[in-house]
């Protein structure tokens, strides 16, 4: 068998493999520097649009260079996992949450799947040095994903699938084993401008360019400060996350429920009146969002969210202090 065949077999085994523990998709990149992506990284950063999200200035080499964190890495596998609930419509009547986080923490729910499938490797080619990320490291996800064909990136800067549209997150192996590369695929997204248009912050400041520091996520994730008062007619009832972008995506009519019982709704809290949510305490928190992705804002920061949405100001109740000592920063 020529060296060319071998490294294609290999990686049909490779992502065959990956079917078995779940994931809809699997692209292959040849691991090396990201020299297209650095000075639009660079000039991001230099524009502020990272907003308080200091962790982003740091590591730049290894967000470009995989073998920087896997040292004689060969090959980037970037995969696609389906969350899209099937109960897909915005919790509440007036409080919504993002439909990433209905269900279990992802970050845990998806890297089991990650080692397990990273093992399944190791006993199918021998001692394979990697490491598996979940938006848990500096690995520019997006970009190694469309650099494998498994989609392109929409101008709200996510990546979208012919197939599935957006609801999915990504993950990643960097491994040491060569295997052969996948091929990026075109654009599709045409003269369609649905998400700049729809979102309400006006975060997407160009085709592909977002200013997080303006995006609802970060406002009412990231942030640990109060939300500027700005904003206070613009939040459009978000109080963890945003899917309006994903929610007016043409790609996104192909989205289908998935079949992990790990990102069903947790808890009772999908079907919370606004009252409850209004008066919703530690307890409650606790028991609906202890094993949820919520969790990362934390109790006071969810609180803060819930009053800034209905104009409350923050005198008329706890601090609102996004609780960040009550989960680990792991979206570096």
């Amino acid at each position: 068998m020529s060296s060319g065949s071998l490294l294609s077999h290999r990686s049909e085994e490779v992502k065959g493999l990956s079917k078995i523990f779940g994931f809809q998709f699997c692209g292959i990149s040849r691991a090396g520097f990201l020299e297209e992506e650095a000075p639009r990284l660079e000039a991001w950063l230099q524009n502020g649009h990272q907003g308080k999200m200091h962790y982003l200035e740091n590591h730049f080499d290894k967000r470009l260079d995989p073998s920087k964190l896997v040292p004689g890495a060969r090959s980037v596998v970037s995969l696609i996992f389906n969350y899209y609930p099937k109960d897909a419509s915005p919790s509440g009547k007036k409080f919504k949450v993002a439909r990433y986080a209905y269900g279990e923490d992802y970050h845990r729910v998806v890297k089991d799947k990650l080692f397990e499938f990273l093992n399944a490797i190791r006993e199918k080619f021998g001692s394979v040095d990697g490491r598996a990320f979940v938006d848990s490291g500096p690995v520019m996800e997006r970009q190694w994903a469309q650099k494998s064909g498994l989609g392109w990136l929409g101008k709200n800067g996510l990546l979208l699938n012919q197939s599935m549209g957006s609801y999915f997150f990504l993950a990643e192996l960097i491994i040491d084993l060569e295997l052969e590369p996948d091929h990026p695929v075109k654009d599709h997204c045409g003269t369609c401008t649905a998400c700049i248009d729809a979102c309400p912050t006006d975060a997407i400041i160009a085709p592909g360019v977002l200013n997080a520091s303006r995006c609802i996520s970060y406002l009412n994730i990231e942030l640990k400060d109060s939300i500027p008062n700005e904003f206070s007619e613009r939040m459009d009832g978000w109080i963890f996350g945003c899917d309006v972008c994903q929610e007016v995506c043409p790609w996104n009519r192909f989205s289908k429920p998935t079949d992990e019982p790990a990102f069903q709704p947790t808890g009772r809290w999908s079907d919370f009146t606004d009252r409850e949510w209004q008066e919703i305490t530690a307890e409650v928190f606790k028991e609906n969002f202890g094993r949820s992705a919520v969790l990362r804002t934390g109790y006071g920061g969810l609180k803060r969210n819930i009053r800034f949405v209905t104009g409350q100001s923050e005198e008329s109740g706890d601090s609102g202090k996004n609780n960040a000592e009550e989960y680990p920063d792991i979206s570096l």
